[in-house]
């Protein structure tokens, strides 16, 4: 109840009401406003006295003056509550709700999950029992300096496991040293550029490409030199002309956000070499290269670099689920030192149970086989959503061909504004986002991106396509 009462307006030692009587007016009109219920312990006069810095006499008296007049009813070694039956008047604005656990299995509530969302895994999909079970092994082992601060590097454990899994997996050699936890990508990329840029700097980037980047480089004031994008990715040669002076690129190399191409080897190795010679930076943002279904996931940009220019960026947000908020980066030898003095500054650091269960899930293997499942369902799904919203939408859609992802490009046939019929989609509860925002230069057709990873099915899609086609 003390914690009700510091809503109340403050004592005022200057008025010519005494304090007794202030305190007396304040419980009355919490009482009356229903801030105190009939049956509400209040606080001992000797705790509320210690807690306002006043006599306990003061506190005594206007305890008294409300127990006379039928406020209060004192219980002895039970305390003093509000007298039960008292009638009070319902609180005349909304009032915050206590939590009630008879009314709620959970107290997380969240707008449910739309249909099409984007950069959303198959949340139906993902190994509940298995985390859980993790989950509370972990939090059993929990010791007394785990409670403490966190790392702002990051867990040990988990930097081993995720160096380990690179090393496999995307045919990364790095050091747990190398590799620094953050809580996201826009962490990560704000990291480096605290670390490795200034403001005035230009940054190659995608375009079309992932709007936060931009948003967050130009936060920062570092300029963004937009680079065209083609059926083999960036066009780094133009890129390069068009912005000689450029310190770093940010490139999605394995799966492009958002067409999904995906950069090619000649391409990879131009870059690379410009970032040689100018001695410039490539952040490679591998948000879901694991996830390519036409053959085998592509080698990441950073397992071709020799010269220390490239630092990889993952996440855990697309592979296991977004609320987890754990993501990582790898840097190259030469710059942990420097990435450890920033990191200090600019990082907080994640909670250390949550990066446990996470490496305990990595270690024991469920992640890879998490990883395989999820790429063949994906793989399922995809064509069953592209089947089902053909179907619906017949020739007023033309889906790009995609060896990977977790998301359609579905072209617009008839001339229309994307972003107006993502507007009218969204007030009908489907989720989408008009290609047209991810441009900064240049026309570009019509199109919606739909995330598929949580259509169920064919039938699904079908349905959800006949809505779409409806506010066309």
């Amino acid at each position: 109840m003390t914690l009700q009462i510091k809503h109340f307006s403050p004592l005022d030692p200057a008025s010519t009401e005494p304090i007794y009587r202030q305190i007396y007016w304040r419980f009355r009109g919490a009482i009356s406003d229903g801030l105190l219920a009939p049956g509400d312990r209040i606080p001992a006069a000797r705790a509320l006295a210690k807690e306002l810095g006043l006599a306990r006499g003061t506190i005594d008296t206007a305890y008294s003056l409300l127990t006379a007049e039928g406020y209060l009813l004192s219980r002895g070694q039970a305390g003093t509550v509000v007298a039960p039956g008292i009638s009070v008047r319902k609180p005349s604005a909304p009032m915050e709700q206590p939590f009630n656990a008879a009314a709620s299995s959970s107290i997380r509530h969240k707008a449910p999950v739309l249909p099409f969302q984007m950069a959303l895994p198959a949340l139906d999909a993902f190994p509940r029992k298995i985390w859980s079970q993790i989950g509370a092994r972990c939090v059993r082992a929990t010791r007394i300096p785990d409670m403490a601060n966190p790392s702002v590097l990051g867990l040990d454990s988990l930097r081993t496991a995720i160096a380990t899994y690179l090393q496999v997996a995307r045919g990364i050699t790095c050091s747990p040293a190398q590799v620094f936890i953050t809580s996201g990508y826009r962490n990560t990329l704000a990291l480096i550029a605290h670390a490795l840029l200034k403001p005035g700097d230009r940054v190659l980037v995608e375009d079309p490409g992932y709007l936060p980047t931009r948003q967050l480089l130009a936060h920062l004031q570092i300029e963004v030199a937009p680079v065209p994008v083609d059926q083999d990715g960036m066009q780094v040669a133009q890129g390069v002309n068009s912005a000689m002076d450029a310190r770093a690129a940010v490139v999605t190399p394995a799966h492009q956000s958002p067409l999904c191409v995906s950069l090619s080897l000649t391409r990879r190795l131009e870059l690379l070499e410009w970032a040689a010679r100018q001695q410039a930076w490539i952040v490679e943002d591998d948000y879901d290269g694991e996830y390519r279904y036409v053959s085998r996931p592509l080698p990441a940009l950073k397992s071709l670099d020799r010269d220390g220019r490239v630092l990889y960026a993952g996440t855990f947000s697309k592979v296991l689920f977004p609320g987890i908020r754990l993501s990582y980066l790898v840097v190259p030898p030469a710059q942990v030192e420097r990435f450890e003095h920033v990191s200090e500054t600019f990082l907080g650091g994640c909670p250390e149970l949550t990066q446990a269960i996470v490496a305990t899930f990595l270690t024991e293997g469920h992640f890879a086989r998490h990883i395989q499942r999820m790429r063949k369902l994906y793989g399922e799904r995809r064509e069953a959503t592209a089947r089902g919203l053909k179907k619906a939408l017949g020739d007023r859609i033309r889906i790009d061909p995609q060896p990977g992802g977790m998301h359609l490009i579905l072209r617009l046939t008839a001339p229309q504004s994307d972003r107006a019929l993502v507007e009218r989609l969204l007030a009908a509860g489907i989720y989408a986002e008009a290609l047209t925002d991810w441009r900064v230069r240049g026309e570009t057709d019509a199109a919606l991106l739909l995330g598929f990873a949580n259509i169920d099915s064919e039938d699904t899609a079908e349905q959800l396509g006949k809505r779409i086609l409806a506010l066309m």
